[in-house]
């Protein structure tokens, strides 16, 4: 398995330092690899990724992207080590490989990108499903998630360049956590572990150290999760999509406190005044 990051010596200048010039020495990088999916050999995408916890993003790709409707219909992944790059053979049980065959697509796609396999501009707007109700929580439990998630980003302490997401729960705390260059694959690793895992999206909150794309609202509702915190801000269309699904998105989170964008009646004391 390659590393998920790298030493590159590299020069650094600072104005406030004592002598003049260069100083030299090394700095850890993430790595950044080309991941090709393959689904009972049908090519489907080529991600450019972290290459790390890779059946957790096989699994949660395949969830997220609606390739499969459940885990149950994924046979094996073998992960193939090329010289290029890593190919994520995913083999489908017979009646779920018939239905993905019917409907084969190919498309390659630059970091991060949400929006793979998608041919049509309908496609790619379609309404994901709609959310559960979840849970009622307070805005202490919505502060605890997001201050958790610090301690648990070992690779960006390392890099300071790669995005997380992470499951919190009010019974159990922060269950899982995924990194990678890109927001979108952080997300796909999630669901696969927490699938893998036997865990159930509805029952917490989804964690971002990004902003809210419409994928990352999207991809969240295919696992069926009802909320989702970030630190960053949310899209106009991502909103749009949150408040369709049912989804109570909240962003901008910081110390002292968080906006909510869609669906404020699952935080207590939340009202129509604070949604932006």
């Amino acid at each position: 398995m390659p590393s998920p990051s790298v030493r590159v010596p590299r020069s650094v200048w600072r104005s406030e330092s004592a002598s003049a010039g260069m100083t030299g020495g090394q700095r850890t990088i993430p790595e950044e690899t080309a991941i090709a999916f393959t689904f009972n050999t049908a090519s489907y995408a080529v991600m450019m990724a972290t290459p790390q916890d890779l059946e957790d993003f096989a699994v949660g790709f395949a969830l997220t992207e609606g390739v499969v409707s459940s885990a149950d219909a994924i046979d094996t992944v073998e992960t193939v080590f090329e010289e290029t790059g890593i190919e994520l053979r995913v083999w489908l049980k017979a009646k779920d490989a018939a239905e993905f065959l019917g409907r084969r697509r190919k498309i390659a796609g630059p970091t991060g990108c949400g929006l793979c396999g998608v041919e049509s501009l309908n496609e790619a707007m379609r309404p994901p499903p709609a959310v559960g109700e979840g849970r009622i929580l307070t805005p202490e439990e919505i502060m605890t998630a997001v201050s958790s998630l610090a301690a648990h980003q070992e690779l960006n302490r390392e890099t300071r360049a790669v995005h997380a997401a992470g499951f919190w729960e009010p019974t159990r705390g922060l269950i899982a956590v995924r990194e990678d260059v890109g927001r979108h694959n952080a997300l796909d690793k999630l669901a696969g572990a927490s699938v893998r895992n036997g865990g159930d999206a509805a029952q917490g909150v989804v964690v971002l150290t990004s902003r809210v794309s419409v994928e990352m609202v999207q991809k969240s509702a295919m696992i069926g999760a009802p909320v989702i915190v970030a630190v960053s801000a949310p899209t106009a269309l991502a909103v749009r999509m949150a408040e369709t699904c049912g989804m109570t998105l909240a962003a901008i989170a910081r110390k002292d406190g968080f906006e909510v964008f869609t669906h404020p009646h699952r935080i207590v004391g939340a009202s129509k005044s604070d949604v932006a």
